[in-house]
């Protein structure tokens, strides 16, 4: 959902997605529903508490159901999306291409048309190999792609983040579901293994996908004088910077039309919670899961201490203005790209985009996978005992007079949730601790619910808190 001025106020308008990501489970006409309650202006004067309640729990109820929902793509015509200047990566395509040539039938597969005539590519040889490849292997361009979404059910980007930041760059309205497979220099983003692509995508086709519906932005650079010279999609964050000047820029930030502070400070990055791993992290924003519906607001290096990032809620109309009195212009970039000069006067709008960025979802633990393996997030060494570290003569001592240490509990692990099977050995029979009867104690270990596996080759190095009970 996202908000656009009018004459009479802040009004939102009907997100609009790929007509691939309408699924069983997230009714059509329960969607617009809602929807509509939303956009009615009547909404603002509602009869009772009880009804704004309920409008509002349908679109918690609406989000949730979408975001656990499998959407069952008929998939007929897949896009490839191969990061450029990168040779290895013309054979990891034809690869896939030839796969999906020889394993699935009716699918028109779609790559870049720059790959047509390279030598490495050599969509001849495919041809030869695969006969049908005549009919279902084509090539795609920026233009079309871009005026063209409903033509794909599938892009497939082999690449990084900056891969993909060319595919929402490339579709300024709607844009196809996008499975990413991880072949860059970094991936926030690119959670799928290119090593296991056959697997996913053969569970892709056959079983259906969940995906995130990534927040973009609709921005918007106005002259002084009210005229619009640029209209970009944003998926990561718009920044606001004081360019080649030396002095430190000031900046005014308005939401829904009331004037929130003025910024002085090398620049402002106003963020969608998929760029909160990006260049807002790197100033000192916070981590925003891609499901927090927010805006994140984050000054570069400010002038004043006191100058925090702040989140914003999704449904504020923001305006970032370049005041008359300012030592200097201003520059602003678009997912680092399309950078704009602001002279004095110059304002540019943000809202939340009625054009979301679908992407696949590998797993429900997604996100902190992403941000363990690339940030190293809450990893720390762990606290070894030393005990190795004693002579042979001393670590008979230490057996001896802590005979139920850590080190002489053997746990088998049959249910990773909440079932342990412990062992008690001891070098010494008359350490062994009995009950009453001479029979040997017995431990319980009654760990909390937290389950470790995600798929991904992960140490979590924080040891899981358990209750252990001593019985006889």
């Amino acid at each position: 959902l996202s908000t656009s001025p009018t004459s009479q106020g802040y009004s939102r308008e009907q997100p609009r997605i790929h007509n691939k990501l309408y699924c069983d489970q997230v009714q059509r006409k329960v969607s617009s529903t809602v929807l509509l309650k939303l956009s009615n202006d009547d909404l603002r004067s509602v009869k009772s508490h009880a009804e704004l309640a309920e409008t509002a729990n349908g679109v918690r109820m609406l989000a949730k159901n979408l975001s656990k929902a499998t959407i069952q793509l008929d998939v007929r015509a897949i896009m490839i999306v191969t990061k450029a200047r990168d040779n290895s990566l013309i054979y990891l395509t034809r690869e896939v291409v030839e796969w999906l040539l020889t394993r699935h039938k009716d699918i028109t597969v779609y790559v870049d048309r720059s790959l047509a005539k390279l030598k490495r590519f050599n969509a001849a040889e495919i041809s030869e190999a695969c006969p049908k490849a005549r009919e279902y292997l084509r090539f795609w361009d920026k233009k079309v792609a871009s005026r063209n979404p409903e033509r794909f059910d599938l892009v497939l980007t082999l690449g990084g983040d900056g891969t993909v930041l060319y595919v929402s760059n490339m579709y300024q309205r709607v844009v196809p579901p996008v499975i990413l497979f991880a072949l860059g220099s970094l991936g926030f983003l690119t959670n799928f293994k290119f090593e296991h692509f056959r697997d996913t995508m053969t569970l892709v086709l056959d079983a259906g996908v969940r995906a995130y519906l990534r927040m973009r932005f609709t921005c918007r650079v106005h002259r002084a004088d009210g005229t619009v010279v640029c209209d970009q999609q944003v998926l990561n964050e718009l920044v606001v910077d004081r360019g080649p000047s030396p002095y430190v820029t000031q900046l005014e930030l308005y939401g829904d039309g009331s004037l929130l502070t003025v910024a002085q400070a090398d620049g402002l990055i106003i963020a969608t919670p998929t760029g909160s791993t990006a260049y807002s992290l790197l100033a000192g924003g916070s981590l925003v899961h891609p499901g927090v519906s927010a805006i994140s607001v984050t000054p570069i290096c400010p002038h004043t201490l006191s100058f925090r990032p702040i989140l914003l809620p999704d449904g504020m109309f923001l305006k970032v203005k370049v005041p008359e009195t300012s030592r200097a212009t201003a520059w602003a970039s678009f997912d680092g790209k399309v950078r704009t000069e602001l002279s004095r006067g110059d304002y540019v709008t943000i809202q939340a985009s009625q054009f979301p960025f679908p992407t696949v979802i590998s797993s429900k633990t997604e996100y902190f996978d992403s941000v363990s393996r690339n940030l190293n997030w809450n990893v720390r060494e762990a606290q070894k005992p030393f005990s190795h570290l004693l002579s042979e003569g001393n670590q008979k001592r230490y057996r001896k007079h802590d005979p139920v240490s850590l080190e002489n509990l053997h746990i088998d692990t049959y249910d990773h949730e909440s079932e342990f099977d412990i062992n008690y050995t001891s070098d010494s029979s008359s350490s062994t601790p009995s009950d009453g009867d001479g029979d040997a104690s017995v431990l319980e270990i009654s760990p909390l619910p937290t389950t470790y596996g995600n798929g991904d080759d992960r140490t979590c190095y924080a040891h899981p808190k358990a209750k252990i009970s001593l019985f006889g």
